[in-house]
Parts: C-alpha cells; sequence; structure tokens
C-alpha cells in the first residue's frame, strides 16, 4: 500500500485542515456521548424517558455527562496508528495496516488492564491515558478479533460473519489522509474492518464513510461527497447493499420532514450500511449541527454509532467551531482528543520536521516510537 504526493501546505492550508482534524474527532466523540445512554433503547422508550422530542441535550452515562464509549476509544487508537505509520516509514517499513492492527491491539489491553504499564514504553503516550481503560459496552466481535495477535485481512478476515457498523465508526481517521486518493483510503478502511468485521458490508461500509470524510475534508459538500464515494464503491465487487443504502439516504432527504421513524428505516437491523446511510441522512437534513446530532440518536437503532458517524462527518464539513459549545465543554476526554488532533494535523502537514530517516526529534519519537 502506498500514498500519493501530500498536497502543498500553506499557513491558511494547514490552520483550515486542523480546524476539520479536530472537528472530526470531537464530532466522533460529541455524537457518541450524545447517543450513549439511549444506545439501543427504540424511539418509544427515549420519548418515555426524555419526553415527545426525544433527547435533547446531553444526558449522563456510565455515571457522567459527556461519556464517550468504545467507539471514540477505537478512533483515537486509528488516529494513533496512522501517526506511528508515518514514523514508522522513515525505516522503510510502510504497511499502515499493521500499525493500526498494533494500535487495536493497544485497545484492546485497555479492555483488560485496570490501568497502562508505565515501563511498556514503547506504547506511546496515548496509551497512557488513564481514562482510556474504562470498558464501555465493547461489542464481543471486537474482543474476539482484536483477542490474539493474528491480523484479520480481507482474504481472512477475523469474525467474517460479522456486519455491524463499528469498523466504520472508528474509521473517519481515514478520511483525513486528505493526500491520499480516495481508492487508497477505501483500501486502508477494507483492511482495517477485516481485523474485527470481516463481512463484506462491514468493510465496504467503513471505506464509504472514510471516503465520504476524505472528500468532506478536502472542500467538497456532502452531496458531492457521497456521489464521488457512490461512483468509488460501484467499482468494489459486493457494493450493491451499501450503495443501496446511501441511494436510499439521498432519496430519503426529498420526502418531508426528516423523522425519527425514517431514520430508523434506513437503519432497518442495524447492520453497518444502514448505519452509516443513517449518518449521511442525518448530515443532509439537519438545519444545524445540533439538529443533526439530535435526528441522529432518537431512533429505534445504535444510537452512539450513529452519533459518532454523524458528528464525524459534520466535524469534517464545517470544522470544530461549528459543534455546540456546551457539549464539548462536559466532553470526557476533550483535552486528549485536541491533543491528538494537534499532533495528527503536526504530523500530516510538517511530519518532514519532525522526523527523518537522518534525524529525529526525540520528543516526538517518544510519543509515537516506531518499535510497536
Amino acid at each position: 500500500m502506498g500514498a500519493t504526493a501530500g498536497p502543498v501546505w500553506g499557513r491558511r492550508e494547514q490552520q483550515d485542515f486542523r480546524s476539520r482534524v479536530r472537528g472530526t474527532l470531537l464530532g466522533v466523540a460529541v455524537g457518541d456521548a450524545l447517543g450513549a445512554p439511549v444506545d439501543g433503547m427504540g424511539v418509544a422508550a427515549i420519548r418515555e424517558a426524555h419526553g415527545t422530542d426525544g433527547l435533547a441535550d446531553m444526558v449522563p452515562a456510565y455515571g457522567r455527562r459527556g461519556a464517550v464509549t468504545h467507539h471514540t476509544q477505537l478512533t483515537l487508537f486509528s488516529v494513533d496508528g496512522l501517526i506511528r505509520a508515518q514514523v514508522r516509514r522513515d525505516t522503510g517499513a510502510w504497511h499502515p495496516p499493521t500499525d493500526l492492527h498494533r494500535a487495536y491491539l493497544r485497545w484492546a489491553t485497555t479492555q483488560r488492564d485496570w490501568g497502562p504499564d508505565e515501563r511498556r514504553k514503547e506504547d506511546g503516550w496515548l496509551a497512557r491515558e488513564e481514562w482510556l481503560y474504562a470498558r464501555r459496552d465493547p461489542a464481543r466481535t471486537l474482543l474476539v478479533g482484536l483477542g490474539d495477535d493474528t491480523m484479520g485481512t480481507p482474504d481472512a478476515p477475523k469474525n467474517p460473519g460479522e456486519a455491524g457498523p463499528e469498523p466504520a465508526a472508528r474509521s473517519a481517521p481515514f478520511g483525513l489522509l486528505v493526500g491520499w486518493e480516495p481508492q487508497l483510503v477505501a483500501q486502508l478502511a477494507v483492511e482495517c474492518a477485516a481485523q474485527t468485521h470481516g463481512h463484506p458490508v462491514a468493510c465496504l461500509a467503513a471505506a464509504a464513510y472514510a471516503v465520504t470524510v476524505h472528500a468532506l475534508a478536502r472542500g467538497e459538500s456532502v452531496d458531492a461527497a457521497v456521489q464521488q464515494t457512490l461512483a468509488l464503491l460501484a467499482t468494489r465487487p459486493g457494493h450493491q447493499p451499501v450503495s443501496d443504502a446511501l441511494q436510499q439516504a439521498l432519496g430519503a432527504v426529498r420526502q418531508g420532514m426528516p423523522t425519527p421513524e425514517r431514520v430508523s428505516g434506513l437503519i432497518g437491523a442495524g447492520t453497518a450500511e444502514g448505519v452509516v446511510a443513517a449518518a449521511v441522512y442525518c448530515t443532509l437534513v439537519g438545519q444545524d449541527v445540533r439538529r443533526s446530532l439530535c435526528l441522529s440518536v432518537n431512533h429505534d437503532g445504535p444510537s452512539a454509532a450513529t452519533g459518532a458517524l454523524t458528528g464525524g462527518l459534520l466535524g469534517a464539513l464545517h470544522g470544530e467551531t461549528a459543534l455546540p459549545p456546551a457539549w464539548l465543554a462536559e466532553l470526557e476526554g476533550r483535552p486528549t482528543i485536541l491533543e491528538l488532533a494537534d499532533d495528527f494535523a503536526m504530523e500530516m502537514t510538517q511530519g518532514a520536521a519532525l522526523h527523518s530517516p537522518a534525524a529525529s526529534s526525540p520528543a516526538w519519537l517518544a510519543r509515537y516510537p516506531r518499535g510497536a
């Protein structure tokens, strides 16, 4: 797997990119935290608990407001893995799926251990963040897929019958590789999805989501981004369920006022293609970011995943300043998310000044070691 030459970064371009990176990662976390308290409840139960309009604000989950789930945790480890892939490239090694797999194994360790092991310097700084060691109802499929050191691949995937939305929900960072061609972004998403969810729908839905984020991060409109995604999907065997779901999302935009029932209809059985389609729909029809996010969690499906996916799209589209400040203020792990986002933006725009085969910043290599 190779990447094309990146863009030329002027100061304005760097600032815009950093805002979109921050927006994407914060958006994933905000949508995830908004949906966490009502995940899997269904519209009737949500309305009974929160009124006829459903959930309209952050409420507690896991003992606090703004708590995130495994979707955000894994998204952050996706970013960590991408930075580590860039750093390891200095050694002549270049296989991002392997670096992402190592990052996901570090996440799996957080789900088993009580806290970080300070002796493991090769883990880097993110794996030493104590708040990430909270277990937030990860799907068993994730724990099984990452339960040993064997990496699933498209030819030999882990859990080949699993078609859930979890791979898509950790794939927003792949779309932030704006210097890559879309087909390479799609391939990386497919290869990383296969590490836990081997069903073609899960893999191609993750690719579709990453490519849509990619177009948004490069300044496209949502409509244009989805059309580019559909064109790319058409070249992939087995794409029809994902393409059909996205087409249904576009069609639903023209069917009148958005409702929870319409979102539930798009989500269907809660498999990856429906959840991604629902996130696209919520992004398109919401009159503002807050309403889009609320629409994305008030339905019969997986609210945390749909919220995370919608938040990632909105953040890539608008940048960080469009996200509701009151929700950001109580978001769990916000300092870590911002620090990681800024590291990613710096690596992607100025990485050559941080490390090279000849000389590297010791502080940067301590944060993102080449070894593991």
